[in-house]
C-alpha cells in the first residue's frame, strides 16, 4: 500500500470514529432499561445545565454537581399539602432500604416553586424531615419556570385560595406545579419520569436498576 492510499485510509478512519462514537451514544440513549417501573423516555434526553442557589446560599451547577450519579429532580414547595411530602417520603424510605454504597450514588434535588415563602433555612429544615442529604435549590420564579419548560414540564403558577382564618397566612395561596419526578442515570441522561403514586418498593427497584447504567466519566 502506498503512502497516499494509507493516508487516505487513515483520514477516512478519523472521520468515521466520531460518527461511530456518536451512533454508540445515540444507541445507548434509545435503549430501554429492562424492569423499570417508571415511564421511560425514548430517546433519553441530555441532562440540562442550569445554576440555582442551594440552602447554604451557594451556587449549585446542576449538571456538573450531579454528574455520574443517579439524580432525581423534583419541583414542589414546602406548603404542599399532599403530593410533595408523600413523594419525598417514598423516595427517602427507598434509599434507607438500599445498601450504603448505592445510597451514596444517588442525589435527590428538590427545586422550590415558591421562593417567596421557602427561604433557605425553611427549605433546609423541611427537607431534613425526609433525608438530610436531599438537596434544596431556589431561584426566581421566572428562572424556575424556564427550567421546568426546558424539561417539557408545565411552568408553576400561584393559585389564590379563599380567605383563611387569622394566623394562617402561610396558606393564603397554593402553587400549581408538575407532579413528575425526573430520573437521570449515571451517564447524565434523563431516562425516566415518575408521576405521583410510586411506592417505596417501586423506587428501590428503579434506583437499583438505574445505578447499573454505566457513567460516561
Amino acid at each position: 500500500m502506498n503512502a497516499r492510499r494509507a493516508n487516505g485510509g487513515w483520514a477516512r478512519l478519523r472521520l468515521l470514529v466520531p460518527l461511530l462514537i456518536a451512533l454508540g451514544c445515540s444507541d445507548a440513549r434509545t435503549r430501554a432499561v429492562s424492569g423499570l417501573r417508571g415511564v421511560q423516555l425514548s430517546p433519553a434526553q441530555a441532562k440540562p445545565d442550569f445554576t440555582l442557589n442551594d440552602t447554604d446560599d451557594r451556587p449549585f451547577a446542576f449538571r456538573t454537581a450531579t454528574s455520574g450519579v443517579v439524580t432525581l429532580l423534583y419541583f414542589g414547595y414546602t406548603n404542599c399539602p399532599d403530593v410533595c411530602p408523600a413523594t419525598l417520603s417514598s423516595i427517602a424510605a427507598a434509599l434507607k432500604a438500599m445498601p450504603a454504597s448505592e445510597q451514596d450514588s444517588v442525589r435527590v434535588v428538590f427545586i422550590t416553586t415558591d421562593p417567596a415563602r421557602d427561604t433557605s433555612a425553611h427549605l433546609r429544615a423541611w427537607l431534613n424531615n425526609f433525608d438530610p442529604r436531599f438537596i434544596g435549590l431556589s431561584g426566581t420564579a421566572r428562572d424556575v419556570n424556564q427550567i421546568e419548560r426546558s424539561l417539557g414540564l408545565p411552568g408553576s403558577a400561584l393559585e389564590p385560595m379563599a380567605a383563611m382564618p387569622a394566623g394562617s397566612h402561610a396558606m393564603s395561596y397554593a402553587v400549581g406545579h408538575s407532579a413528575q419526578v425526573l430520573a437521570f442515570s449515571p451517564d447524565d441522561s434523563l431516562r425516566t419520569e415518575y408521576p405521583s403514586g410510586f411506592s417505596r418498593d417501586d423506587w428501590k427497584n428503579d434506583l437499583s436498576r438505574l445505578l447499573k447504567i454505566q457513567s460516561r466519566k
